[in-house]
Formats: C-alpha cells, sequence, structure tokens
C-alpha cells in the first residue's frame, strides 16, 4: 500500500479515537509529502517519500533538542512523540554492526584512507545500507572514526 493511503486510512482511525495528537502528526506528514508531490509534479516513488520523511525526522530531532535547551520539557516530548510516529512509517534503522561493517566495505573497496576523501566512503557505505534507514551524522562519525 502507497505511503499516502497508509496516512489517510490511519488519519480516519485516529479521528475515530478522538487522538489529537496522533491525528495532528499524520497531518503534518501527510502536507509534507503533498507538497512534495505538487512541487515535483509527478507521483513519488520509495526514495522521494523517504527523503520528506527524513527531512521531518531531523526537524523534529533539532527541534526538540531546542527545546529542551530552552527549558521546555512538554514542547520537546511533543516533539519526540511526532519523531516516533514518523519512524513507524519508515523502514527498520540500520545498526551501529551493519553501518560498521557497510563502512569497512566501503573503505576495502575504494582503498581510502585519507579524511579528505570521506565524501567517496560515505556514498559508498550509503549504497551498501540502501533500504534502510540511516542518520547521516552516525554514519559521518562512524567514517570519521575509521579514517583517522
Amino acid at each position: 500500500m502507497a505511503l499516502l493511503e497508509q496516512l489517510q486510512k490511519d488519519m480516519v482511525t485516529a479521528m475515530k479515537a478522538r487522538d489529537e495528537a496522533r491525528l495532528s502528526a499524520i497531518r503534518m506528514v501527510k502536507a509534507a509529502l503533498m507538497k512534495e508531490k505538487v512541487d515535483s509534479m509527478k507521483e513519488l516513488d520509495e526514495a522521494a517519500e523517504m527523503k520528506v520523511l527524513n527531512s521531518l525526522l531531523k526537524q523534529r530531532r533539532e527541534a526538540a533538542e531546542m527545546f529542551r535547551k530552552g527549558g521546555r520539557a512538554d514542547q520537546a516530548d511533543k516533539e519526540e512523540t511526532e519523531r516516533r510516529l514518523i519512524e513507524a512509517y519508515m523502514p527498520a534503522s540500520a545498526s551501529a554492526e551493519e553501518m560498521g561493517s557497510a563502512i569497512a566495505a566501503a573503505i576495502a573497496e575504494t582503498g581510502i584512507t585519507s579524511a579528505k576523501q570521506m565524501g567517496q566512503v560515505m556514498n559508498a557505505a550509503k549504497a551498501k545500507l540502501a533500504g534502510k534507514r540511516v542518520d547521516g551524522k552516525a554514519l559521518s562519525d562512524m567514517v570519521r572514526g575509521k579514517l583517522s
């Protein structure tokens, strides 16, 4: 089932259950996907949907961090709840072991030993982790650690 169809079904379920927080988050995700669909003027494929969802995840993570720094734990908790809901629509996250093995394979494949060429290793590792959700910052930190 397409993601937009699943969101529509979940939105109806949330309306019937009168779950305002869940309904609000689902509407936000659906609006972002619809905006991307209109902007690109074509149907969204899975990669485009994941790009939008990753962007929303990053926004929620950064907003929660800023709210915590500002002493607004209630708003930070709301952002965290939205982040967990978005993650439910995404594929499983790559584990640290999977990222480590992909990085090792990418380094062996490219033969790079310098941190200056980190981008090539990152691209090769991302290609090996295709189909899994990867936190770019965590992957970058791991690559930097292996190349240092």
